[in-house]
């Protein structure tokens, strides 16, 4: 995998963004080329230069691609969702390509060279897709691992074996070094005949991941020095594990790793970038989804004939633990928590029938806008949960209280990644993105997640 913007993405995944970008932009030339084949030099001349609208094109189609989904660690497998997710990429993608043109003409190709760079880019992309599946399927791009430890650690990353494969990780073996009870399947053991680098050697590894439960004991250190002189990457379990998850599991994390990581600090003091990120999407979307805001408030009303609040305010935890008053669109009867606080649930009795449509779709977050540009909460986050639920989860899950040291948000690494909890163990779950998000934080992940957000709500996944 690659670390770009302190974010892990699989090396072919890089690849195939890296193919599909060059489809893109050579369907533009190919366009005006078979559009102009007859001559008509003087309406082609008109066109230049080329290069920047090609470019523009690129990037507003890749970008619809990545809102679809299509860029993801788990990439759509069958040959149906591809072809719908890919649709509605190419459609999205021609809309906003039309408002680009209209506001900025100079960058307008002409109907015949659009239509025709659509069409090619759309069967070039197909194409490259198919192909991308089955070189894929046998992994060309793995990366072989050798695991010293075979106790608690090791039997952690042995429970993930599947998602390290499909990540493009071959675990090749694991090698007990200390006194510690072993954990792993006796035929997944090797055993070091001569030194560790013949064994490395012998099973073509490109990295060690450390897994010891005590490395006071049998901790080869000679070994791994001759290993990393000729080339083998030597890593830690957590670091391991959190670029094949895309989270950070909280059963390897100690307090040190936190301590003595290159993260966990940019997004607690991520300066007035992530700032004015949160005020330009704000209110951008506000601008975009103020029709939606409009009917979604008039339906609300009418559905209680005016007796009920359009609006819910409920008090949630934010930054540092204070307490704030996040808004969302009224979506339960306004007795439904006549009991106590509790989760969602699947089929919700106390959801409306409106408010099964808004939450299913996410429209009633959207008024958690003016909680963004009030400062209370960022558009990128941990969602923000309510002080009856944080204590028992501080007590309970370790390492809860990280999640307060950055403003909650209206969508997070753990949305996208998720889907929706109700049990301690979700919130568990869910936590470990969290964390990934806080020590992996930059602007190119909050572009990610703002963007794979869309799929999330146009194929409601996670949704109650």
């Amino acid at each position: 995998m690659l670390r770009l913007f302190q974010h892990y993405i699989p090396t072919s995944l890089v690849w195939l963004i890296f193919i599909e970008s060059i489809v893109l932009f050579a369907s533009v030339y190919i366009g005006v080329e078979l559009r102009f084949m007859e001559g008509d030099l003087a309406s082609k001349q008109l066109l230049e230069p080329l290069l920047p609208k090609a470019l523009v094109y690129t990037f507003i189609m890749g970008g619809a691609m990545t809102a679809m989904g299509l860029h993801t660690r788990n990439v759509v497998d069958d040959f149906a969702g591809i072809m719908i997710r890919i649709g509605l990429s190419f459609f999205i993608g021609f809309l906003a390509s039309t408002l680009v043109f209209y506001v900025f003409p100079g960058w307008y190709l002409g109907r015949g060279v659009f239509g025709l760079a659509i069409l090619i880019s759309f069967f070039g992309i197909l194409i490259t897709r198919t192909i991308y599946q089955k070189v894929d399927k046998y992994h060309i791009f793995k990366r072989r691992i050798l695991v010293l430890g075979a106790g608690k650690q090791a039997a952690i990353l042995c429970d993930l074996e599947e998602d390290a494969r499909k990540g493009g990780q071959e675990i090749v073996g694991y090698v007990h070094v200390d006194s510690n009870p072993v954990e792993i399947p006796e035929d997944r053991l090797l055993k070091v005949e001569s030194t560790l680098l013949d064994l490395a050697e012998s099973h073509d590894v490109d990295e060690i991941v450390l897994a010891m439960d005590d490395r006071r004991q049998g901790f080869p250190l000679s070994g791994l020095m001759e290993c990393k002189m000729k080339g083998i990457f030597v890593r830690d379990l957590l670091h391991f594990l959190e670029r094949v998850t895309g989270h950070i599991e909280l059963k390897a994390l100690h307090p040190s790793m936190i301590i003595f990581s290159s993260g966990f600090t940019k997004a607690i003091s991520p300066g007035s970038a992530k700032r004015v990120f949160d005020v330009v999407a704000s209110l951008v979307l506000l601008i975009i989804a103020s029709p939606i805001m409009i009917l979604t408030a008039l339906a609300i009303w009418l559905s209680s004939f005016g007796r009920d609040p359009v609006l819910y305010g409920q008090i949630r935890i934010g930054l540092c633990d204070a307490p704030f008053r996040v808004l969302k669109f009224r979506s339960m009867r306004t007795d439904a928590e006549k009991d106590g606080a509790q989760f969602a649930k699947k089929k919700d009795s106390r959801v409306t029938r409106i408010g099964w449509f808004i939450r299913k779709t996410r429209i009633d977050e959207l008024p958690q806008l003016f909680n963004v540009l009030k400062g209370d909460m960022s558009f990128i986050g941990p969602r923000p949960e309510r002080p009856e639920f944080v204590l028992g989860f501080e007590q309970k899950i370790p390492h809860y209280s990280l999640r307060h040291t950055v403003k909650p948000g209206i969508t997070g690494w753990a949305q996208i990644c998720y889907p929706y909890g109700e049990t301690e163990e979700d919130t568990r779950n869910k936590l470990q993105y969290d964390l990934y998000y806080i020590k992996n934080y930059s602007l190119f992940l909050d572009m990610t997640i703002l963007f794979q957000t869309m799929q999330v709500v146009l194929f409601g996944q996670g949704a109650r």
